[in-house]
Protein backbone atom coordinates (compact mmCIF):
# COMPACT_ATOMS: atom_id res chain seq x y z
CA UNK A 1 0.00 0.00 0.00
CA UNK A 2 2.84 2.47 1.05
CA UNK A 3 4.04 2.30 -2.74
CA UNK A 4 0.67 2.41 -4.35
CA UNK A 5 0.44 5.89 -2.24
CA UNK A 6 4.13 7.01 -2.95
CA UNK A 7 3.64 6.43 -6.64
CA UNK A 8 0.59 8.01 -7.06
CA UNK A 9 1.83 11.22 -4.98
CA UNK A 10 4.66 11.38 -7.49
CA UNK A 11 2.74 10.99 -10.68
CA UNK A 12 0.52 13.80 -9.07
CA UNK A 13 3.80 15.50 -9.29
CA UNK A 14 4.67 15.31 -5.19
CA UNK A 15 8.19 16.01 -4.77
CA UNK A 16 9.85 12.45 -3.46
CA UNK A 17 10.29 14.01 -0.04
CA UNK A 18 6.93 15.59 0.28
CA UNK A 19 5.30 11.79 -0.92
CA UNK A 20 7.45 10.20 1.38
CA UNK A 21 6.35 12.37 4.51
CA UNK A 22 2.67 11.92 3.56
CA UNK A 23 3.23 8.60 3.22
CA UNK A 24 4.80 8.16 6.85
CA UNK A 25 1.98 10.69 8.17
CA UNK A 26 -0.78 7.90 6.82
CA UNK A 27 1.22 4.76 8.45
CA UNK A 28 1.39 6.80 11.76
CA UNK A 29 -1.90 7.42 11.63
CA UNK A 30 -2.95 3.95 10.51
CA UNK A 31 -0.91 2.77 13.55
CA UNK A 32 -2.75 5.49 15.97
CA UNK A 33 -5.83 4.13 15.35
CA UNK A 34 -4.70 0.32 15.76
CA UNK A 35 -3.03 1.50 18.54
CA UNK A 36 -6.35 2.54 20.14
CA UNK A 37 -8.71 -0.42 18.68
CA UNK A 38 -6.19 -3.21 19.93
CA UNK A 39 -7.42 -3.12 23.16
CA UNK A 40 -10.58 -3.88 22.76
CA UNK A 41 -10.06 -6.40 19.83
CA UNK A 42 -10.33 -10.48 21.59
CA UNK A 43 -8.22 -12.30 21.22
CA UNK A 44 -9.11 -16.41 20.53
CA UNK A 45 -7.51 -16.84 23.81
CA UNK A 46 -10.35 -14.43 25.35
CA UNK A 47 -12.25 -16.06 22.97
CA UNK A 48 -12.01 -19.74 24.66
CA UNK A 49 -11.79 -18.33 28.55
CA UNK A 50 -15.54 -17.24 27.45
CA UNK A 51 -16.45 -20.44 26.31
CA UNK A 52 -14.98 -22.03 29.58
CA UNK A 53 -16.55 -19.40 31.63
CA UNK A 54 -20.14 -19.87 30.08
CA UNK A 55 -19.38 -23.78 30.00
CA UNK A 56 -19.20 -23.32 33.77
CA UNK A 57 -22.43 -21.31 34.11
CA UNK A 58 -24.18 -23.95 32.19
CA UNK A 59 -23.60 -26.66 34.21
CA UNK A 60 -24.26 -25.01 37.52
CA UNK A 61 -27.53 -23.88 35.90
CA UNK A 62 -28.57 -27.65 35.16
CA UNK A 63 -27.40 -28.86 38.26
CA UNK A 64 -29.94 -26.19 39.87
CA UNK A 65 -32.71 -27.02 37.86
CA UNK A 66 -32.38 -30.55 38.46
CA UNK A 67 -32.44 -30.05 42.09
CA UNK A 68 -35.55 -27.62 41.60
CA UNK A 69 -37.08 -30.11 39.65
CA UNK A 70 -36.44 -32.93 42.42
CA UNK A 71 -37.57 -30.70 44.93
CA UNK A 72 -40.92 -29.90 43.27
CA UNK A 73 -41.54 -33.43 42.67
CA UNK A 74 -41.16 -34.45 46.02
CA UNK A 75 -43.43 -31.46 46.88
CA UNK A 76 -46.36 -32.91 44.84
CA UNK A 77 -45.49 -36.16 46.03
CA UNK A 78 -45.88 -35.13 49.70
CA UNK A 79 -49.11 -33.12 48.58
CA UNK A 80 -50.67 -36.18 46.59
CA UNK A 81 -49.70 -38.60 49.60
CA UNK A 82 -51.88 -36.09 52.27
CA UNK A 83 -54.66 -35.89 49.88
CA UNK A 84 -54.89 -39.77 49.66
Amino acid sequence: MELEIYDALQSAGVSPEKAKAAVESINKEIDRRYALHAAQLATRGDVEQVKVEIAKVESNLVKWLVATALVIIGAIAALLSRIQ
